[in-house]
Formats: structure tokens, C-alpha cells, sequence
């Protein structure tokens, strides 16, 4: 049997400016992930969690937390973007032009807007991608610009493989 290792991420002297990655995992958005998500961060607006009060609005149904939104987003980039961070240092030009529901399918992907070294840690460098989330309609649900610090490939730490030991 040939053992092959897996998808080990990007890191910094991959990235290339102008680059799209479409993410490859898709996510439906449940009601146990909306009411868990917004009780888990102490959101209290009933618009996520209270379906009857949610009906008189004008959505007539609840919203998804947007805070949600934003981490699934997030996470679905990890894959291709931030495998192997050192470290995120900011979103920014978060903008979340139309609602998610539970239900909806969220995808995303992300662009390579900028690269440059990293003036202070010589390990890594700065990557920064614009990341947009959208449904299953084609419509845009949030987009933001994501800042992070990358290893590069030598100096990043070492992965166990499955079934070795140290």
C-alpha cells in the first residue's frame, strides 16, 4: 500500500495576487446552528431564536446571526487561505448585503488581494484575500477583506502523519 500524504495548505510562497480559490465544502444552515450560535455568544436579539416573534418582522422568519455568518465563512477559507496561519490580524470591510435563513446553503470563496513580507518575523509573510459568502441563489451574503500572517513552507511547524509517534 502507497501512502500519500494529504493537502498540507498553502503557505506564504503560494499565494499569488489575483488568485481565486473556490472553497470546496458548502454548508446548510440549521436551526440548532442559529439558536445554539446566538445563545452560545450571548446575542439577545429574539430575531434569531424566537420563531414567533421573528414572524412579525419583515423577514417573517428568523435571521441567521450575522456573527455566524462571518465564522462559517471564515472557516470554509481555512483550507485554501490560512492552513497554516501564524496568525489572523484583522477582518475588515465586513458588508452583509442580503439575509441568510436557516436552510440556506452557504459557499465561498476568497481572492489574493496582496502579499508582501512580513517586516518583524522573517518566518512569515502577510497575506491579504477579499473572501465573499453566497447562497444557493447566487446572492452575495457577506464579503470581507482578511488579513493574516502565513508560515512560510521552512519554517512552518511539523505535522505528525497518521499512525507515526514521536
Amino acid at each position: 500500500m502507497t501512502k500519500r500524504s494529504g493537502w498540507q495548505g498553502r503557505y506564504f510562497e503560494d499565494f499569488v495576487v489575483g488568485d481565486v480559490y473556490e472553497h470546496p465544502l458548502g454548508r446548510t444552515v440549521t436551526t440548532t446552528d442559529n439558536i445554539w450560535f446566538t445563545l452560545l455568544t450571548q446575542n439577545t436579539a429574539p430575531l434569531h431564536f424566537d420563531h414567533e416573534y421573528a414572524a412579525q418582522t419583515a423577514f417573517g422568519k428568523p435571521l441567521v446571526n450575522s456573527a455566524f455568518t462571518l465564522s462559517l465563512v471564515s472557516g470554509q477559507s481555512v483550507t485554501d487561505v490560512s492552513q497554516n496561519v501564524f496568525a489572523n490580524l484583522g477582518w475588515n470591510d465586513i458588508v452583509l448585503p442580503n439575509p441568510v435563513f436557516e436552510g440556506d446553503t452557504i459557499r465561498s470563496a476568497s481572492e489574493v488581494l496582496a502579499i508582501r513580507e512580513s517586516g518583524s518575523r522573517p518566518e512569515v509573510g502577510i497575506v491579504t484575500v477579499k473572501t465573499t459568502g453566497y447562497k444557493q441563489t447566487g446572492e452575495v451574503v457577506i464579503s470581507f477583506t482578511r488579513t493574516l500572517m502565513v508560515y512560510k513552507r521552512d519554517s512552518a511547524p511539523r505535522r505528525q502523519a497518521a499512525g507515526s509517534s514521536s
